[in-house]
């Protein structure tokens, strides 16, 4: 699933081809080599790839049936995580280079490379994010993964401010905020938190759900996806109300608060990321 899922890295492909193909040829063009790169993988599926009947569900299984694991609250908290660690990246990968371009004034071809060191990790590192899930369990992966998310997305959502402060020699003026290159370092290292993410919210499945993968993914998926979604249009809605951009941070800033507190009740307590000796006085009472 890490392997699969490192081909999230076309998020990344495309901040280097659409803006080359917008420059050279006009927006219009975009769609056209996409769509004709998209038949090709077509035609490349269907000659190259099968179906075992092995990993089908049993025929007496309905979809209605397979649709009750909407009741379950761990499937429900899965997707919670996953709407953070791929719908985020989705969001950000598409919001990046307006930002760049709009917060630091660069030039659409820059604001397109500094985005892919944000989405380029987001999605070759989710290999990796697989083989530590394997090793130290979905659970301390995912939980590390949050906190590194909130103190990325706690700086990032501070915005450009200008203060003035009365001294015993007069007024003086103060700037804080992140330069590019800071702001750059940060979503490199959210980017690389949220590779790993990816895959540990998936190993979640496999651990849980180990016969019924294919509903508890998709469903755990379609969150994901629909965080993908509706994350840029809640940002625009956000900076139309607010004027800052960083605004945009500040909402999966509250978000992954959310994760935290979420986990730290139904997981945390129970394991051992808190240290052995800790754990077995919670287990005791």
């Amino acid at each position: 699933m890490g392997v699969y899922g490192a081909g999230n890295s076309g998020a990344a492909v495309n901040k280097f081809v659409a803006p080359a193909l917008v420059v050279a040829f006009g927006w219009t063009m975009v769609p056209k080599v996409y769509a004709a790169i998209m038949l090709g993988t077509v035609v490349l599926f269907w000659l190259l790839s099968h179906s075992d009947p092995a990993h089908r569900v049993p025929s007496h299984v309905r979809f209605v049936d397979q649709l009750a694991a909407l009741k379950d609250p761990r499937v429900l908290k899965y997707c919670q995580y996953y709407s953070i660690v791929f719908g985020g990246y989705v969001a950000l990968s598409l919001w990046m280079v307006q930002y760049y371009v709009g917060e630091y004034g660069l030039d659409i071809r820059v604001a397109a490379l500094l985005a892919a060191c944000f989405s380029l990790p987001g999605g070759v590192l989710r290999a990796v994010g697989g083989w530590l899930s394997d090793r130290y369990g979905a659970h301390s992966v995912t939980w590390w993964v949050m906190w590194v998310s909130w103190i990325c997305l706690f700086l990032l959502s501070y915005p450009q401010t200008q203060f003035t402060v009365a001294t015993v020699e007069g007024t003086r003026s103060f700037t804080i905020g992140l330069n590019v290159y800071t702001f750059t370092l940060l979503m490199f290292v959210l980017g690389i938190a949220w590779a790993f993410g990816k895959a540990s919210v998936f190993k979640y499945i496999s651990d849980e759900y180990p016969q019924n993968i294919g509903t508890i993914s998709g469903i755990v998926g379609l969150a994901g996806g629909l965080g993908g979604f509706v994350l840029p249009i809640m940002f625009g809605a956000l900076l139309d109300l607010t004027g800052i951009r960083s605004s945009a941070f500040m909402l999966m800033y509250g978000v992954v608060w959310v994760s935290l507190i979420w986990m730290y009740f139904t997981e945390v307590r129970r394991t051992e990321v808190m240290g052995p000796h800790r754990a077995a006085e919670v287990a005791r009472g």
